[in-house]
C-alpha cells in the first residue's frame, strides 16, 4: 500500500532461501531484479545479506530494510492520485514450467476480480466472516485472496507465517478454532500436510464448526487427499460440505472459476481409455470396472468473464471434450513485463488468454485435467502425470507429493520417468520397491517407465509449493548429460 501511494509499482518476491541453497536464491532473485528492472529493494533484516548480494552492481536507489526505509528524508512533491489502468503490482508466476514472468495487473483488472471473489459467485462475503491465511504474500492467493481480499471487502484477517505453518501445521488449526475464522484457503499439499501431522485422538481439541469455506486450488485438486482431511477432522466439527474448488491463475489476478458453495467436493469418474485416447471425458459407471480417472469439479466462470475449451486451431470444443482453457473478461493482465513475444504466446489481440491448462466443460462447470506442458503423449496415447503420481502415492512406503512424472528423450523412443521420495535405506528393500512400482505401473497404463528413487526433499518445487516437472526434467537430462561425458572411451587395439 505504501508502493502504490508513493507511486512505485509494488513487486512481490520470494523471501524464503528454500527455494535451493544460497547461491541458487541469490541467482534466481537477481534474476528477477534484473527482469522487473528495480529501483527499490525492502528487504527483511534477516535477509539484507542475500539481497545485497543478489543486487550487486544493479542501478537501484535503495536497497535496506522496512526501518531503513523510514529513516529516509520524506519527500516533499505531491503524490498522484492512480488511475484505473495504472498497473496495481507485477505478479511473478510460479515457474512450474519455466522462468518465471511478470504479471502486470492493472489496478481495474484486480478490483474486477476481487467484486467476483467476495461476490455471490465466490465467496459470498457476510458480516461476521473473518479469514485465516499462511499463504504467501508474493503468490497470487496469498496476495489477492488474502491481503487485498479482506481490505477490500473490510473483514478481519489473521496471519500465520508460511514457515511457521510448513513447521506446525496444526497452528493453522488453532487459528482457526480460536479466532473463529470462517474462511481459509489452502493448496491440497496444505490440507495432507494437517492430515499427516494430526496425531491420534488430537482432533477433539479443535472446534472447526465455524469454518463455512474451506477453499483449494492452486495445483490438481486431488479429492482423496481432502477427503482424508475431512474424515480426520471430522470430529472436530469439520464439515466436509465446506470445501470450495476453485481454479485461477495470476495471468486472471487470481480467481477464474468458483465451485458451488455448501455442497462440498463433487466428482466425476471417466473412462481413462477414452481420455488418453480421444480426449473425451466419457462417465463411467462405478461397475464397470474399466480404468478411471477422477477429476474435481472446479466450478462456474466469474460474472462478466467467460471460458472457452477450445482445440489447438482455436475453434470452440463441444462439453466432455478435453481442450485448452481460454479466458477473457476484465481480470486479465495486460501482459508480461518487458515480453511482448511471450504475451503473444498466450494472450491474443481481442483479449483470450490461453492459459496453458488443460480440461473440459459439463452443464457449464469446469474439470481440470492438467497442464498442457506436462502431457506424456506415449504411443498416440495422451497420459497425464497426476495419475501416474497418484497410483505411486497409493503405496504404503510413499507420501502423497513425494513422486514426479515426466518424459524425456529416449534412444529410440520417448521414455517415463517417475522419481520418488524415498526414505527407506536397505538397497535390497530399494530395488523390491522399484520394481514392484515399474510392474505397477506397466499393468495399470501399459507404460514402461524409469522408476528413479531420489533422497527426501530434493523434488524441485515452484516457489507456491508446486512440483516443477520441468526443472525437475531439466535436472535429469543434465545428469544424464554429465554422466555421459565422464564414461570412459573405449580404444581398440591393433
Amino acid at each position: 500500500y505504501g508502493c502504490q501511494y508513493g507511486g512505485f509499482v509494488p513487486v512481490p518476491l520470494p523471501v524464503s532461501a528454500s527455494l535451493g541453497n544460497r547461491g541458487m536464491y541469490v541467482s534466481r532473485l537477481r534474476g528477477l531484479l534484473e527482469s522487473c528492472g528495480a529501483s527499490v529493494l525492502v528487504s527483511p533484516a534477516d535477509m539484507l545479506s542475500l539481497a545485497t548480494e543478489a543486487a550487486a552492481g544493479l542501478p537501484l536507489a535503495f536497497i535496506g530494510s522496512a526501518g531503513q526505509l523510514r529513516e529516509q528524508e520524506p519527500a516533499t512533491q505531491p503524490l498522484e492520485a492512480t488511475r484505473p489502468d495504472e498497473i496495481a503490482y507485477l505478479q511473478y508466476t510460479s515457474g512450474s514450467t519455466r522462468f518465471p514472468r511478470g504479471v502486470m495487473v492493472s489496478q481495474r483488472a484486480v478490483m474486477a476480480n476481487l467484486q467476483g471473489i467476495v461476490g455471490s459467485a465466490g465467496l459470498a462475503l457476510r458480516p461476521g466472516d473473518r479469514v485465516a491465511s499462511w499463504l504467501p504474500f508474493y503468490h497470487d492467493m496469498g496476495l489477492v485472496g488474502f491481503v487485498l481480499g479482506p481490505m477490500a471487502s473490510q473483514i478481519s484477517v489473521d496471519y500465520l507465517s508460511t514457515q511457521g505453518f510448513a513447521m506446525r501445521p496444526r497452528q493453522w488449526l488453532t487459528l482457526i478454532s480460536e479466532n473463529r475464522a470462517t474462511i481459509a484457503f489452502a493448496p491440497p499439499f496444505g490440507y495432507e500436510l494437517c492430515s499427516r501431522r494430526l496425531r491420534p485422538g488430537e482432533a477433539e481439541r479443535f472446534d472447526l464448526s465455524c469454518w463455512r469455506v474451506a477453499g483449494t486450488g492452486a495445483e490438481p485438486v486431488r479429492a482423496d487427499v481432502l477427503e482424508r482431511f475431512a474424515d480426520l477432522l471430522a470430529p472436530a466439527g469439520f464439515d466436509r460440505k465446506a470445501f470450495l474448488p476453485c481454479y485461477g491463475l495470476a495471468e486472471a489476478a487470481l480467481a477464474v472459476s468458483f465451485a458451488r458453495r455448501d455442497v462440498g467436493l463433487q466428482t466425476e469418474r471417466v473412462d481413462r481409455r477414452e481420455l488418453e485416447c480421444n480426449g473425451r471425458a466419457v462417465l463411467c459407471e462405478e461397475d464397470k470396472g474399466s480404468a478411471v480417472s477422477t477429476f474435481v469439479n472446479c466450478g462456474r466462470v466469474l460474472p462478466g468473464h467467460e471460458l472457452i475449451i477450445r482445440n489447438d486451431a482455436g475453434q470452440p470444443l463441444p462439453e466432455g471434450q478435453v481442450g485448452r482453457i481460454t479466458v477473457q473478461g476484465p481480470s486479465l493482465m495486460g501482459g508480461y513485463f518487458n515480453d511482448p513475444e511471450s504475451t503473444r504466446e498466450v494472450l491474443s489481440d481481442d483479449g483470450v488468454l490461453d492459459t496453458g491448462d488443460l480440461g473440459y466443460l459439463r452443464n457449464g462447470e469446469l474439470y481440470i485435467t492438467g497442464r498442457r506442458k506436462d502431457l506424456l503423449i506415449v504411443n498416440g496415447r495422451n497420459i497425464w502425470p497426476q495419475d501416474l503420481e497418484q497410483l505411486v502415492e497409493a503405496q504404503p512406503e510413499i507420501r502423497s507429493g513425494d513422486t514426479i512424472a515426466f518424459m524425456v528423450p529416449g534412444q529410440s523412443e520417448p521414455q517415463v520417468v517417475v522419481q520418488v521420495e524415498c526414505r527407506i535405506m536397505d538397497n535390497e528393500q530399494r530395488q523390491d520397491l522399484i520394481n514392484r512400482l515399474t510392474k505397477l505401473i506397466f499393468s495399470d497404463f501399459g507404460v514402461r517407465c524409469h522408476v528413479e528413487l531420489v533422497p527426501t526433499h530434493s523434488l524441485p518445487r515452484t516457489s507456491s509449493g508446486k512440483r516443477s516437472r520441468n526443472e525437475a526434467r531439466q535436472r535429469f537430462l543434465q545428469r544424464q548429460e554429465t554422466t555421459e561425458a565422464e564414461m570412459p572411451v573405449s580404444v581398440g587395439q591393433n
